[in-house]
């Protein structure tokens, strides 16, 4: 039974299905039993410039359960393919997600709302195509978490318990998440169309996605290797925001990599505790393919895919010359990350002061890499590491020394430091350090404790404080203290994420 319509509009437009028909399948979410609302994103609904009188508390349930729409909506399943982990799947697409509309907000973006979890669709492979309230909850909370680290990042409006169970090891209660992005269109989506040789679907993408999100490249001669170029920087800036925070996206997969330069599909993702390159969390990741040190590398494999998706619209004489133009694009990924990644890294250092980053001198970027060396000797927590350097700008490097089991080691380093402040002061660099490290991330103890209490107990209450709390990572609160306090070394030790598909 398809849901009915409600008499009420979002001001959805639809452009994604006007201009590339033949891109989606028409689908309808599948109603549910007993909706009951989890969470609204009130601040997201204004920002989005939905209307609150309309839209009120039974209105929002009914609509984001899936069990009605508003009249303006026209759902739909997007087709991609994707590798996963490292092995091409020829189709994928949103097997539990549906796409209402889009809308304009506040700021004239385009975004998507769609639901999550909303039931089977043709792209759904033998799935159930709905969500449980664990994953559902797990991605409203890490993509808000995401958003006040002021990392770009689909986000969540919405999330509502079905009141049926999903079956996955145990019958679990179910949910459906409402996301907003930039756009839904991935690596994936690209390779959907160039592994059936559809060129002029490729270019109808591009062009789709010049004219959405990177309009600026739209008049230039060679546009979709501007395109190329300009998806490349934003990659790898998005990966350089990630690493700065420990976070690690658990499942890079071609069809998880968003060209929006968004943070999309939040799975088997976690914070690192302990500085360690190979860090990795995801049941599912066997090989540490997608560790926290190899995430550069994989997006740089990633978009490689996505270069050869765009060789056929390059104009080139031969395919050579086309892929040696890809290549020099693709060669820059490495050192443009590396310059977001040493100026974020002199910032959480207090230094920041000049945009040029090329300028840094080698003792400058040998400095950061040696504090990295010292805190994975030292098996050092990344977060109140990069924190406690405050207190040491202000003359109280107990904190800091505390979390060394060769604190000497430490001391010295901060002698180099203190050398590199160019006259700043104290208190001055303390302000600038708390200002970019954050406090508070979503530490993977707390996580699972809420999701488990939302899940297994329908108690909200440890989720919704902890929401709180990583909204403003920053801005410290004694009352706090155990919000910013690594996990038991025992939790850590076999900690491990799952994809709650």
């Amino acid at each position: 039974m398809n849901p009915s319509t409600i008499a009420i509009s979002l001001n959805f437009e639809h452009s994604y299905a006007a201009q590339l028909p033949e891109f989606f399948a028409p689908v309808w979410p599948t109603p549910v039993r007993q909706p009951s609302l989890l969470q609204f994103n009130k601040s997201l609904a204004g920002e989005l410039g939905l209307d609150h009188e309309e839209l009120t508390t039974d209105i929002a349930l009914r609509i984001f359960s899936g069990n009605e729409l508003p009249r303006d909506a026209q759902p739909i399943a997007q087709a991609y393919a994707g590798h996963q982990f490292g092995s091409f799947v020829p189709q994928l697409g949103d097997g539990r997600a549906l796409l209402l509309g889009e809308v304009v907000d506040g700021q004239g973006r385009r975004r998507d709302i769609a639901l999550k979890g909303s039931g089977r669709t043709p792209f759904s492979r033998g799935g159930d195509g709905k969500a449980a309230v664990g994953p559902v909850l797990r991605e409203y909370l890490i993509g808000e978490a995401m958003h006040a680290l002021g990392i770009p990042t689909t986000r969540a409006l919405a999330a509502v318990a079905t009141g049926e169970p999903v079956m996955r090891d145990r019958p679990l209660p179910g949910a459906v998440l409402t996301r907003v992005a930039g756009s839904h269109v991935r690596v994936g989506t690209f390779q959907y169309f160039a592994a059936r040789r559809q060129v002029e679907h490729v270019r109808k993408l591009a062009d789709y996605v010049i004219q959405r999100h990177y309009p600026g490249v739209a008049e230039d001669t060679e546009r979709y290797l501007s395109l190329l170029r300009t998806v490349v920087e934003s990659q790898a800036a998005l990966v350089a925001q990630w690493m700065l925070v420990g976070f690690i996206h658990g499942v890079m997969n071609t069809d998880n990599m968003a060209i929006s330069g968004e943070t999309i599909d939040y799975g088997p993702c976690a914070f690192m505790e302990s500085y360690d390159p190979e860090a990795v969390f995801s049941s599912i990741d066997h090989a540490g393919r997608y560790a926290y040190g190899n995430q550069p590398s994989i997006a740089l494999w990633n978009l490689a895919r996505f270069a050869e998706t765009l060789l056929p619209l390059l104009g080139k004489e031969d395919n050579e010359r086309a892929i040696a133009d890809a290549t020099a694009i693709l060669d820059t990924f490495m050192s443009t990350f590396e310059q977001h990644w040493y100026k974020g890294a002199w910032t959480k250092l207090g230094l920041a002061g000049s945009d040029e980053i090329d300028s840094l001198k080698e003792s400058e970027r040998t400095l950061v890499d040696d504090w990295l060396e010292l805190l994975s000797k030292n098996r050092v927590d990344y977060t109140l590491a990069w924190r406690s350097l405050a207190d040491a700008a202000e003359g109280n490097a107990s904190t800091l020394r505390s979390l060394f089991t060769s604190p000497t080691e430490v001391d010295a380093w901060l002698r180099r430091w203190k050398k590199s402040q160019n006259g700043v002061a104290s208190s001055q660099l303390a302000s600038a350090v708390r200002a970019a490290n954050p406090l508070y991330i979503p530490r993977n103890h707390l996580v699972e404790d809420a999701l488990a209490a939302a899940s297994d107990d329908g108690d909200l209450t440890r989720f919704e404080r902890l929401l709180e709390v990583v909204q403003h990572p920053f801005d410290e609160n004694p009352e706090l203290a155990r919000y910013a306090m690594p996990a038991p070394t025992k939790f850590t030790a076999n900690y491990q994420t799952f994809c709650g598909t």
